[in-house]
């Protein structure tokens, strides 16, 4: 009965894991209150790693589902994609280079500081929370006006949208799309006022500014993903841009995170608490194929305010449990 109770609560963990992982609301946050109400009967040190560790079950969707373009030895790619795909992990393995400096030099740090420390850890999580909440909802608010003022601009109706980057020769040429969100097309709204509408538009300069923002994911509570996002769309990219390379960039910093974890804190776990990590490894891996289709559709025909409202929810509602009710 014990096993199959833990195995019930590892299945929560990887739900929660494989939706905040990816949607930019923050993991920290939620696991916090989940782990509150359906606390797992492990030790400190498993439970610390199985928190980062679990998100290898997250990564593997991320290859799966974007195996071919990330694949440069596809035979089914053109000289010019294979280029492009390699173009495309150059670029992650610059924008990995700050997180992986911030995340050496500050990891010990925040986890002795921070989230040994209950009342602070709330404080921090609430505070990032609500704080990327409202970037997301001022960020888009402009980005709508930007977006309405080029769909009034003389040119008329129609906006150059790029092909995706990654389809050969089609990648260099433009298709237009209405900028009508009534229209039965699907498209990025976004694309109308992006700079970098494809992987081959950014540059590494840009890539490894991206890569500081998502260094700032060393904070609990601003989620990953999120920052990467809202670096992303500052420095001019579209919405898809920036949610794909939140994507990619997990790969090396996610798997170099977990084997970190794995080597400061040793493997000697006991039989239940390796149950425990692969049941929520093969949950987040089955939520996560399901989250990350569910964004990228998602992102083509709205934008972050919804995160962005849902992040100021839930910063008040860990505020308020630990600090008030708790």
């Amino acid at each position: 009965m014990d096993v199959l109770i833990e195995a019930l609560k590892a299945c929560l963990f990887g739900i929660v894991e494989g939706i905040t992982e990816w949607l930019p609301i923050s993991s920290t946050g939620h696991m916090m209150l989940l782990d509150e109400f359906v606390p797992l009967n492990v030790s400190d040190e498993f439970y610390s790693t199985f928190l980062v560790a679990i998100q290898l079950g997250a990564i593997m969707a991320v290859i799966v589902l974007f195996f071919h373009k990330l694949n440069p030895f596809s035979r089914r790619k053109t000289p010019e994609q294979k280029r492009t795909t390699w173009g495309i992990w150059a670029k992650v393995v610059v924008g990995s280079i700050p997180a992986a400096i911030v995340g050496l030099a500050l990891d010990d740090w925040v986890e002795t500081n921070i989230m040994t420390n209950e009342d602070v850890s709330a404080i921090v999580v609430a505070s990032a929370l609500v704080v990327y909440g409202i970037i997301f909802i001022v960020m888009e608010a402009r980005n709508r006006r930007l977006i309405a003022a080029a769909s009034e601009a003389p040119r008329g109706k129609h906006a150059r949208v790029p092909g995706r980057a990654g389809e050969g020769a089609q990648s260099q040429q433009s298709r237009y799309v209405s900028v009508d969100p009534n229209a039965d097309t699907e498209y990025d709204a976004s694309s109308v006022i992006a700079k970098v509408n494809t992987f081959d538009e950014m540059s590494y300069g840009k890539a490894f500014l991206i890569g500081i923002f998502q260094s700032l994911a060393v904070i609990p509570g601003t989620s990953r993903s999120g920052s990467i996002i809202i670096g992303s769309m500052l420095l001019g990219t579209s919405r898809t841009v920036a949610t794909e390379f939140a994507f990619f960039l997990a790969i090396p910093i996610m798997f170099g995170w977990s084997l970190l974890k794995f080597f400061r804190h040793g493997l000697n776990y006991t039989s239940m608490e390796w149950m425990i990590f692969a049941v929520g490894l093969i949950v987040a891996f089955i939520v996560s194929v399901l989250a990350i289709k569910f964004l990228v559709g998602y992102v083509k025909k709205h934008d972050f305010t919804a995160f962005g409202i849902y992040r100021i929810i839930v910063g008040a509602v860990v505020l308020i449990y630990f600090l008030v009710i708790v």
